[in-house]
């Protein structure tokens, strides 16, 4: 298609340099008036030939493209059809992985791992196997170590709410006295309130900064509490001043501050890998998957989680504070993906009967 392209350049080139190359001195002296005169005519006339040529070319380069999807998706269909005839136990897991909710990039790494002589009745739990040993958990670090942790995300995944559970779990553990909360967001309305109220149940202090000056100064208040917890403004992953504004108050401060990335287990697969893409600017140590109980699938969870080396800290199931909030285990989520699976492929027998 770039060759294509090219060669349609230099033609056109071609043409236009001929088109003008008979000059005013070149022509008979009684007919330079006339050529001057048909100048603004034949200005007109190019303008009119290049926009043909443009949409001509606009619309060969979309046939282009439409024939080369037709050839990637037909070549895709004979690598598949040629996938399960040499290994058929390898073509039912890629298609139980995606059926499960993983993407195809990442139900055929995991197949690599298995072995072409592998039993088909040991095949798909030696997959869930591998799978558990793929999943990271940061082993309930802000719990256990404490520190400067900043909760980011997207609007609307449950931020402030993950916070008041992290919070209440800690005070549970080490007392209220040793926790302090932050809040960057200026947007929401109601997000200062919100957290207020919060705070004010759980007997710890509340701090509010809106540049980084601030959020230094509001650490430093706060330096003889084990745990700080920092909530920042939700925002579109399409939002790129918000975040731009995000990554500099949150890399700028004169405090190391982990950053969690909150994302709601009820998202598309493309919108939970669009949100990691766009938050990767700010340096993640792990995520916190939201709203589990509302999920019919898993699937999208791990995927994300493997394919952008995203090790999972905490998941939430609910609106109670502190109850609805879970460690992340990768052999619980791997049996809660099965169970839901199974759940799945259940009600699909029964509604094809």
């Amino acid at each position: 298609e770039s060759e294509f392209e090219q060669w349609l350049s230099r033609a056109r080139t071609t043409v236009q340099d001929e088109a003008v190359s008979l000059s005013v001195d070149e022509l008979p002296e009684q007919d330079a008036f006339e050529h001057q005169d048909s100048q603004a005519a034949g200005a007109l006339n190019a303008n009119v030939v290049d926009g043909q040529f443009n949409s001509e070319l606009a619309t060969l380069k979309s046939e282009m493209h439409s024939i080369k999807q037709l050839l990637e998706h037909q070549v895709a269909e004979l690598m598949w059809q040629d996938t399960r005839r040499r290994a058929p136990v390898k073509a039912m897991l890629i298609s139980k992985l995606k059926d499960m909710g993983l993407s195809s990039k990442v139900a055929e790494h995991l197949t690599h791992f298995i072995g072409d002589d592998i039993h088909q009745g040991n095949a798909w739990p030696k997959m869930l196997e591998l799978l558990t040993e793929q999943l990271d958990t940061t082993s309930n670090e802000i719990i256990k170590r404490g520190g400067v942790y900043a909760l980011v995300g997207p609007t609307g995944v449950g931020k402030t709410t993950t916070i008041a559970k992290l919070a209440a779990r800690y005070a549970q553990i080490h007392g209220a006295d040793k926790v302090g909360l932050i809040t960057t967001d200026s947007f929401r309305i109601g997000a200062l309130e919100q957290l207020a109220t919060y705070a004010k149940i759980l007997g710890c202090p509340l701090k509010q900064a809106k540049d980084t000056d601030e959020l230094s100064e509001a650490i430093y208040q706060l330096r003889n509490k084990k745990l700080v917890l920092i909530d920042t403004a939700g925002m579109s992953q399409r939002d790129i001043k918000l975040t731009e504004r995000l990554n500099y108050l949150l890399t700028r401060s004169r405090v190391n501050i982990k950053n969690y990335l909150v994302l709601s287990a009820t998202s598309q697969m493309s919108v939970l890998q669009e949100s990691v893409q766009h938050f990767k600017t700010i340096p993640l140590s792990g995520c916190i998957f939201t709203k589990i109980d509302e999920s019919l699938s898993l699937g999208e969870l791990m995927s994300v989680a493997i394919h952008n080396r995203l090790p999972i800290g905490y998941l939430t199931n609910g609106q109670r504070v502190p109850e609805d909030i879970r460690v992340a285990n990768s052999d619980k989520i791997v049996q809660k993906a099965n169970q839901l699976f199974e759940l799945k492929q259940k009600v699909i027998k029964q509604n094809n009967k």
